[in-house]
């Protein structure tokens, strides 16, 4: 069992709260990815769970033992850092083998945990070389592998992939995904790549300003952000926020965006109905936007839009279009036609938005429908 859990977390540096009363459970053998932009404190909360920085207030347990005033090395978790931190005077196998020695572990078994993990990072052949001697992937394994070999209920990671290259970060996600199912450790895993957090984690706590303002799965988080900052934060591109007015229709409601142009609510929440009158944000994600006048399965009646740029993607297109004084972002399937200055119709499926308050930008009434993967236009 090696659950983690933080409670009323309070990390400072002068007058900054770097993190800022935080309260989190990672589950025993979960991997939760801490997600924010530079600054938002989430390094030093990981930190702060490794011992190396001094929290000013709250608790941390590990596996139900408290180990808030504990040095790192009586923690029993293993750490991998941003920048490798491997030693280039050792070879891979005295580098993996680092953290082993220090704990004074016996020959025979420091061998046959350096193997082992030599062999699930894929680098058993090259452990008699020296780091000069890898490339920078084969450098991040030796360090994730010196972590594995430590076999600690828990692993740290700061940003590990964020030295690699585009190419080679794609191949590293995959593997440090299939690796940590197989070592069944509970991760911590800091970084600001939404991608990364999207495609590796089962759940996000996403971080701003030293709090964790959200914490889902990679689903709930991007199709149901808990504020505008979570919506415009995760995704590429960002979801689109349109300012509306909620007017009584017939009984129900309808959200009247720039132009005048309405989109009509079926089943209005009662949150909604209770809004009606006042200012909203209607949230929707570029691939839930469907483009033409008979686009299937839209609801409402349409609004028109003037396409600005096409941007070709190969498995799509991205458009940005101006509604009024707004431009939103939507997606077509590649061999959509549309060239810029041209004016499209756009349909909008209430039942995919996200609702939030026009003022405080906090969402409000229940999640939209699950995410599917959408057929552009």
């Amino acid at each position: 069992m090696a659950e983690i859990r933080l409670e009323r977390v309070s990390t400072i540096f002068g007058k900054v709260r770097a993190v800022d009363d935080v309260e989190l459970t990672i589950n025993d053998q979960e991997f939760v990815v801490l997600l924010g932009p530079s600054g938002c404190g989430k390094t030093t909360l990981l930190r702060s769970v490794a011992g190396l920085e001094q929290i000013h207030s709250g608790r941390v347990l590990l596996a139900g033992r408290e180990v808030t005033d504990l040095p790192p090395r009586k923690r029993d978790i293993a750490m991998v850092f941003q920048s490798y931190a491997v030693f280039p005077h050792l070879t891979v196998f005295e580098n993996i083998a680092f953290g082993l020695r220090m704990k004074r572990v016996g020959g025979p078994e420091v061998t046959r945990r350096v193997e082992s993990a030599a062999e699930l990072l894929h680098i058993g052949e090259f452990l008699q070389r020296h780091p000069a001697q890898l490339s920078g992937g084969q450098r991040q394994r030796v360090a994730v592998a010196r972590a594995i070999a430590m076999e600690s209920g828990v692993i740290l990671m700061d940003e590990p992939l964020s030295n690699l290259d585009a190419l080679l970060r794609v191949e590293m996600r995959a593997e440090l995904k299939r690796l940590l199912r197989e070592i069944k450790a509970t991760t911590i895993y800091v970084t600001h790549d939404q991608v990364e957090a999207l495609s590796m984690g089962d759940r996000i706590a996403v971080m701003r300003a030293g709090k964790v303002v959200q914490v889902g799965n990679p689903l709930e988080v991007y199709d149901a952000p808990a504020d505008r900052f979570v919506g415009s934060f995760i995704g590429d591109p960002p979801m689109n926020f349109l300012a509306a007015e909620l007017e009584r229709v017939d009984g129900g409601l309808a959200a009247v965006v720039a132009g005048g142009a309405r989109i009509p609510l079926a089943q209005p929440s009662s949150e909604l109905l209770e809004r009606a009158g006042r200012s909203v944000l209607v949230g929707i994600r570029a691939e839930n936007i469907e483009i033409g006048p008979q686009a299937a399965g839209a609801d409402g009646d349409g609004v028109r839009a003037r396409c600005l740029v096409v941007e070709p993607l190969g498995s799509h297109n991205l458009l940005t279009l101006a509604l009024g004084e707004t431009q939103l972002k939507a997606t077509t399937r590649p061999d959509y036609t549309v060239a810029p200055d041209e004016d499209v119709a756009l349909h909008i499926d209430a039942r995919r938005i996200r609702w939030l308050d026009g003022e405080t930008g906090q969402a409000i009434g229940p999640a939209p429908e699950s995410h599917a993967s959408a057929v552009p236009a």
